[in-house]
């Protein structure tokens, strides 16, 4: 080792070793670690010392120590999964090949011109012969449906029992496949008479290769395939047999190699190898032994024979391969009966990659210690500036304790984090003298947040005064219901009477009540008119015993029969009416209802214009993309208007702006009713420019009051439109 042998020229060259000191000398050396370590409690600047070194003393060995046991260790995993990789492509590839055959086997075998040619035997052969070449097949043979030769593209006996073979067992079993498999040379004889020159391969002494007494290696490595040929009435009639010789194949290593080592995938100097073993012997391979001959006929090193041939297992190592070093990868290759009968290999040169491993850990413990070095010069010189901050800071800390509020630090030309520190401390210290000023400005402005939240609470009071006023009407109105709906009661009993005691006045008086018929008239009159305000008072108090029921509602139709029943109203007021109806879906509604509410819109549209006027009738289709699917029907008229303070009051009950006639709950029924379904009624109206009613309907109705409405087909009970 050359500190070993440093040591040795030292020690000859008679260099003095350094002694023990002794004496006066040996006590100072004994006083100076006690007063480093006095320095070192009291000082700072010794500390930052000490800080500043220990990393390139202690951390920089231990350091690169870790670098290079990680190093290896990372090269290590990185070459044997590079290389892991680099097989399972190989296997892919080759996996394809064995496959590839067996498809170009079975295509044939299915194929129209082999059925064609079967009954043609001068045909047959020329057609196996061709096809033998268009496959890239080294024997091609069409057995019967016993495993014995029929037809031979080569030299192959006719006759010649080849049922023996999985394949081709398999094949007459009806199932198509393809496999490696190992034959001997009396075997590859038999199949065709080059086959057994061209898998002849001299053995070479190899390094570390296991003793082997052969001199030469005359067996073969096929791939072999076959494929069961059926008639025309899907009965199977024979096997199509065919493979290549793996020995010796040049053209499928070549191809594997470049599959797997693409140019520029490997650095410079390395290189990438594949190589098919029977055995261990390379059959095919691109290893070079030298003059850029191919290592066939070499061997692989026992220890890789002994892990992948004899246990059965993947090789992902370093490997001596022929000659040199490379980072390796073997897997077993099985033949169809499962036997271990040879070895596929990928690998590449180790020597570039740990020279650049060596060299790229070279040149980073080299960098780390200069910059270790650079950092620790800078640290000291940094240091200077670390003192002057702190000094700053501890003078600052004593004017404060002795009283001086004022004091600060100031400015300091550091911008790391002692500097920030001092910026932060001033900072504290005006935000102290921030909060005194901000607790006095809070204190002021107590008294006026104390005065609005009392305004607020006041507000309050009132909106709770008034949502008590109208819980309080709401009774008012419940009650006022209730009443309602006794009187009525009470009336429609006298009523009945008085009805029913008129009409037995006129039939018993028969032609003698002639001379007052007028008043018979007048009296029944005025007992309808009892019976229509007791209908209302009643419709009002209870509206859910007057609900019917629910139909698939046309409103053009339905708007269009309300206006024969206000024909009347319409020739007497002299009102002219302008119908669009533009709507086309249909609405589930009651219909007498629903004519109800129309016709009280109608109705009171007319007395809106005692001079005459437009009436206008309209109906759309609500639009779905921005609404529920439904109807709306405006009644607009161009009467006096409503007043403003009267539009919110309009659907109160028995709020009427008709002094004279009207008991103030045809609008107020009408919303009810509306609302019922689902429904809403708005009003658009200004003084001088008329009223607009809009009816929202749906097309199917959300009941707001269970009961209300019954969606079952059945003719709708009958109540008063008016």
């Amino acid at each position: 080792m050359p500190h070993a042998a440093d040591g040795g020229r030292a020690a000859h060259e008679g260099v003095p070793t350094p002694a023990r000191p002794a004496g006066r000398d040996g006590r100072v050396l004994t006083r100076m670690p006690r007063r480093l370590l006095e320095r070192l409690r009291r000082s700072v600047r010794a500390k930052l010392l000490c800080l500043v070194l220990a990393p390139l003393m202690l951390g920089f060995p231990i350091i690169m120590g870790l670098i290079w046991y990680w190093g290896e260790a990372y090269y290590h995993r990185l070459m044997v999964s590079r290389v892991g990789s680099d097989l399972a492509t190989a296997h892919g590839y080759f996996e394809r090949v064995i496959e590839g055959v067996g498809h170009g086997i079975d295509g044939l075998a299915g194929s129209q011109t082999l059925a064609q040619a079967r009954t043609a035997p001068h045909t047959l052969a020329a057609l196996l012969a061709a096809r033998k070449t268009a496959l890239g097949l080294d024997f091609l043979n069409l057995l019967d449906a016993e495993g014995r030769v029929l037809h031979a593209a080569t030299g192959l006996q006719a006759g010649a029992a080849r049922g023996e073979w999985t394949v081709v067992a398999r094949a007459l079993q009806a199932d198509a496949g393809s496999a490696i498999e190992r034959l001997a040379a009396d075997e590859l004889q038999a199949l065709a008479p080059t086959l057994r020159e061209r898998a002849r391969l001299p053995l070479v002494a190899t390094a570390r290769a296991a003793p082997d007494a052969r001199a030469e290696e005359t067996r073969g490595l096929i791939v072999h395939a076959a494929a069961p040929v059926l008639d025309a009435g899907g009965r199977q009639v024979g096997v199509l047999e065919g493979g290549v010789l793996l020995n010796a194949n040049l053209g499928f290593v070549d191809t594997l190699n470049a599959i797997v080592y693409r140019a520029g995938s490997l650095p410079e100097g390395s290189e990438g190898t594949a190589t098919l073993f029977i055995d261990d012997v390379r059959i095919a391979t691109n290893v070079r032994l030298f003059e850029g001959a191919r290592a066939l006929g070499t061997r692989a090193s026992a220890e890789v024979r002994d892990h992948v041939l004899a246990r059965g297992q993947t090789w992902l190592e370093r490997a001596f391969v022929v000659n040199d070093w490379y980072v390796s990868a073997y897997e077993p290759v099985v033949d169809s009966r499962g036997e271990r009968v040879g070895m596929l290999y990928v690998g590449f040169l180790e020597a570039p990659f740990r020279a650049a491993k060596q060299m790229a850990l070279l040149v980073v413990g080299a960098v780390s210690l200069l910059v270790s070095i650079a950092g620790a010069l800078l640290t000291l010189r940094w240091a200077r500036s670390i003192f002057r901050p702190i000094e700053h800071m501890h003078a600052t800390i004593d004017r404060i304790e002795a009283g001086e509020d004022a004091a600060r630090v100031g400015g300091v030309a550091s911008r790391d984090e002692l500097g920030r520190l001092a910026a932060a401390f001033d900072h504290l210290l005006d935000d102290q003298a921030a909060r005194r000023a901000e607790l006095q400005a809070l204190n002021a402005s107590l008294d006026r947040k104390v005065a609005e939240r009392t305004a607020d609470l006041e507000a309050a009071n009132r909106e709770l005064q008034l949502a008590q006023r109208q819980l309080v009407m709401r009774e008012k109105l419940a009650a006022i219901g209730e009443l309602t709906a006794g009187v009525a009661h009470e009336i429609s009993n006298p009523t009945a009477v008085i009805q029913g005691n008129l009409d037995l006045m006129r039939e018993e008086l028969g032609p003698a009540a002639a001379p007052v018929a007028n008043e018979f008239r007048l009296i029944h009159q005025q007992v309808d008119r009892i019976r229509v305000i007791v209908t209302k008072l009643l419709q009002f108090a209870r509206p859910g015993e007057f609900a019917g029921y629910v139909e698939a509602v046309d409103v053009n139709a339905a708007l269009a029969d309300c206006l024969v029943l206000t024909r009347q109203h319409l020739a007497r007021g002299g009102v002219q009416v302008v119908q669009r109806l533009a709507a086309s879906g249909r609405v589930r509604i009651n219909l007498q209802e629903l004519q109800q509410v129309l016709i009280n819109l109608i109705v009171n549209a007319v007395q809106a214009m005692p001079a005459g006027g437009t009436l206008t009738l309209e109906t759309v289709d609500r639009d779905p993309r921005s609404d529920a699917r439904g109807v709306r029907i405006m009644v607009r008229d161009t009467g006096s208007g409503i007043r403003a303070e009267d539009l919110g009051r309009i659907f109160d009950p028995f709020f009427t702006t008709k002094k004279r006639q009207g008991t103030g709950l045809g609008l107020s029924i009408s919303h009810t009713l509306v609302e019922r379904y689902g429904g809403r009624i708005e009003v658009d109206s200004a003084p001088g420019a008329g009223a607009a009613f809009t009816v929202s309907l749906l097309a199917e109705p959300d009941y707001r009051n269970d009961g209300a409405a019954r969606a079952d087909g059945r003719e709708s009970r009958e109540t008063n439109a008016t």
